[in-house]
């Protein structure tokens, strides 16, 4: 059985809180344990050492230990501290206040042998490990006072409270173990439930419903972060969902209007209402011009997309490249009825790049205010050197682009005006293949309205030097 994030986000915090409070109370178990046994042990090594005088006192009194064969019941009396007077008579010895080790019965675990270390009196069952006082009489150890310590907590006293340590601890550990199963229950239903959000988006987001989006939390944490990453990535697919639409509309509009005229010459052809001459085939010549550009055009920009469009870059004057481009298109100005101002600086603009792509740049750039600039307008070019940059300006006069159309004039199959007719207005991605060619050659191009009121295209593109 597989288990959800927040089952197993539940089960580790409570897990570990769980191993925690149980480590915490054997450790509280081992050292109380050890601990207390081992300050009672040493309480009644204390009371071991305070029996000794009083002990050796009743020997030198009675002169051996046969008075305490007879009289067991003397036997408590002759622990008691001894006296001042070590001539009071062991029946007349007062209890002393009681000690700690009297509270926990310490004494009752004392054992008296002789000098041959038989048992006399006390514990019946003294260990190997007990404590052992000699009893001193005339410089003659005369018998063993033996103190058996505690290997565990038994007596009433130090059990009861070794007892209400062990709940204390239970209590404890149980209270850490609710705690932390109310944490665990709280973080894995508050924490990821953006998560489960996120995570529920994203399967609609698969399945193609591109619209989705999840609440985005105010904090400015990793889950937060992570809401708005999501939503932005939403909302690039979606976007990107209506480019592909658009552009796959587009294409299709592209190809059907030429293809469409081909169809109607060939079939007027086929069926004598259009005689096969000179102008006929002009007209076809044209479509497949068309067709032919526009193919060119979507091949160049998939290979821009995929990095794989080929250029050979190459030291060269960018002042001659566009002299050159210039003077192809006089004719074609002067037809649109454009007067051209060209204003190139006098010396050489040096650069590194492919002087075809170049070329194919500035053809694009002149052919787009051809199309777009209205007759009787004009059309200046401006090139110079701006630090470690060639600046190069393309002004057209009227019409204009709107200024909220500007940044999508790059797009592909964008054109300001969709009523312009394709004659005017072209397959809309000359500019898209202008931006390619500049980006790959690391400058950058950008559209501002025209002084002249039309649009104004400037291209930066770095210096050799």
């Amino acid at each position: 059985m597989t288990l959800n994030l927040t089952t197993r986000l539940f089960a580790a915090v409570l897990s570990a809180a769980v191993v925690v409070a149980v480590a915490m109370g054997v450790g509280a178990h081992v050292n109380l344990n050890r601990d207390f046994l081992g300050y009672l042990n040493e309480q009644a090594e204390n009371r071991l050492d305070l029996a000794v005088p009083g002990v050796t006192a009743g020997y030198r009194q009675h002169g051996s230990w046969d008075f305490l064969r007879q009289r067991p019941d003397l036997w408590y009396r002759l622990l008691r501290p001894l006296p001042e007077d070590d001539r009071v008579p062991l029946a007349e010895r007062l209890p002393a206040s009681p000690t700690p080790a009297e509270l926990t019965g310490a004494s009752r675990r004392f054992t008296l042998l002789d000098a041959d270390r038989l048992r006399i009196v006390g514990f019946a069952s003294p260990a190997s490990v007990a404590v052992e006082r000699g009893i001193v009489v005339d410089g003659l150890t005369v018998g063993w006072l033996v103190l058996t310590p505690f290997e565990s907590v038994s007596s009433g006293a130090e059990k009861r409270f070794a007892d209400a340590q062990a709940r204390t601890g239970w209590l404890v550990g149980g209270g850490a173990v609710l705690l932390a199963a109310a944490v665990a229950f709280w973080a894995s239903r508050r924490l990821l439930r953006p998560v489960r959000q996120v995570a529920e988006a994203t399967h609609r987001l698969a399945a193609g419903h591109y619209g989705t989006r999840v609440p985005e939390r105010a904090a400015d944490d990793e889950i937060g972060r992570l809401s708005h990453d999501f939503n932005q990535l939403a909302l690039t697919l979606q976007r990107n969902e209506a480019m592909r639409r658009e552009f796959m509309a587009d294409v299709s509009h592209e190809l059907r209007t030429p293809l469409g005229v081909l169809h109607g010459e060939l079939e007027a052809l086929e069926d004598g209402v259009r005689r096969l001459d000179a102008p006929a085939l002009r007209s076809l010549k044209a479509e497949v011009t068309t067709l032919h550009k526009l193919v060119d055009d979507l091949n160049e920009l998939s290979l821009a997309d995929v990095g794989a469009l080929s250029y050979r870059k190459a030291a060269l004057d960018l002042r001659e490249i566009i002299d050159d481009t210039a003077g192809a298109f006089g004719e074609r100005l002067r037809t649109s009825g454009l007067a051209l101002q060209l204003e190139l600086p006098a010396e050489p603009m040096p650069t590194f790049g492919d002087a075809r792509r170049l070329r194919q740049l500035f053809a694009n750039l002149f052919e787009n205010s051809c199309r777009y600039t209205e007759a009787g307008g004009a059309l200046r070019l401006q090139a110079r050197l701006e630090g470690r940059q060639m600046v190069i300006d393309l002004h057209d006069s009227a019409p204009g682009v709107q200024a909220h159309q500007l940044p999508r004039l790059f797009e592909r199959f964008f054109r300001a005006e969709a009523s312009r007719s394709r004659r005017s207005g072209g397959a809309g991605l000359g500019l898209s293949i202008c931006e390619r060619i500049v980006q790959a050659h690391e400058g950058r191009i950008e559209a501002r309205p025209s002084p002249l009121g039309g649009l104004w295209l400037r291209v930066e593109l770095p210096a050799l030097g």
